[in-house]
């Protein structure tokens, strides 16, 4: 089991890297559909929904997933107390300079959508009156998932160092513990979905804190058994046959028709879905895990900026989305535009600003140290 903290987990860096980086495409697709959010374009597509509607069933699930896989890898060379002072200069300290910083463009923008005329300058102020958005002007944004890990962690503390300390495969790497997991996952959405809506606000939200929890344990579970590891390994085309006629089955019954459902007809909605979203977390592991456990010179670069990157994504597509929205083009060619242009933003502040200027490190979860990312190994996928 010790071996895994020396042997570098390649897929899971690469994972992280592209989870992270669907974020850009999927948080520029909502300027674009009819979902709330922040700015709009001022042409809707409801044929971009439909990806969308396939990837939000696992996008996050799978991040969460990873960044329990994480924490148990960092667990394994240090004590509770430096883990937690870890957490803190790595998750909380990014997350109320994104607050402070980096969300309040997000929320001003909008404010200028909905008619509102004051200066930034004038604006900043209000979001110590500390009322959540969106009566008021306080949030953190698309920074939700940095609080949710955050707490996580540390509540979780006693439990995964417990679990860690046993150096045991809790699962016992048995199959069948695979297939349990969709049908934990269904009982949560049945049981609390509907009294619970998402909220992103950490303090309401059960249904996405059994989910979200439930998927952290379970990549740190994951990652303790290498049985479980070949297991997932060696069913990955059994994932993808069955997660392609799940999907299929919900896209043709549900997404599409979209009709009103109650009692035992949602009930069985809730099942199809858990089991969708677990398929498609168990193919991708399933790949990762045969194909992308390889070393690349430009990995540990990329594993470092994908930080920083998720944490001025959002904040680059809604100003851009702002000026952008009523130009008269197709949507097409905007969302391609946004899409670049967001990426190359955040690349230079990332790689020539974030990254050179040391006392901008810490703020945006980077080492404080500076290193030559791409010349050394960096150290084990983190828990964000």
């Amino acid at each position: 089991m010790e071996n895994q903290l020396k042997t570098r987990r390649y897929e899971l860096d690469w994972l992280r890297v592209l989870a992270f980086s669907l974020l850009i495409f999927y948080h520029t697709g909502m300027f674009f559909v009819s979902w709330e959010w922040h700015v709009k374009n001022n042409v809707l597509s409801e044929t971009l929904e439909l990806p969308m509607l396939f990837l939000s069933q696992w996008r996050m699930s799978l991040i969460f997933l990873i960044s329990g896989a994480g924490v148990y890898l960092a667990m394994g060379y240090r004590g509770a107390g430096a883990f937690a002072m870890d957490r803190v200069k790595r998750i909380l300290v990014p997350l109320l300079v994104g607050i402070l910083v980096v969300v309040p463009p997000q929320v001003y923008f909008e404010r200028l959508t909905q008619g509102h005329t004051y200066s930034y300058a004038s604006f900043w102020p209000t979001i110590f009156e500390f009322i959540p958005y969106p009566e008021g002007n306080f949030s953190w944004h698309h920074l939700w998932y940095l609080a949710y890990i955050f707490t996580y962690s540390l509540l979780l503390l006693p439990l995964l160092r417990f679990l860690r300390s046993k150096r045991t495969d809790f699962t016992h790497g048995k199959g069948w513990f695979l297939l349990l997991v969709p049908l934990l996952l269904s009982v949560g959405e049945m049981l609390l979905r509907e009294k619970f809506d998402a909220t992103n606000a950490l303090v309401d939200d059960w249904a996405n804190h059994f989910l979200y929890g439930s998927l952290f344990l379970l990549g740190f579970g994951i990652i303790s058994s290498p049985t479980l590891q070949d297991k997932i390994r060696q069913a990955r085309w059994y994932s993808l046959g069955g997660s392609l006629l799940l999907v299929t089955v919900l896209y043709t019954r549900y997404w599409l028709p979209d009709p009103d459902l109650e009692g035992m007809e949602l009930n069985l909605y809730w099942v199809l879905k858990s089991f969708n979203r677990w398929g498609w977390i168990m193919t991708i592991l399933g790949f990762a895990m045969q194909h992308l456990n390889v070393r690349h010179r430009y990995l540990p670069l990329a594993n470092q900026m994908v930080y920083p990157f998720y944490i001025l994504h959002q904040t680059v597509i809604v100003v851009l989305g702002y000026y952008m929205r009523e130009w008269p083009w197709p949507v097409a060619a905007k969302f391609a535009l946004l899409v670049t242009a967001t990426f190359l933003i955040c690349f230079v502040l990332t790689r020539f600003v974030i990254m050179k200027v040391i006392w901008l490190r810490v703020p945006f979860g980077l080492k404080p140290e500076k290193k030559k990312p791409a010349a050394i190994e960096p150290a084990p996928v983190q828990a964000v």
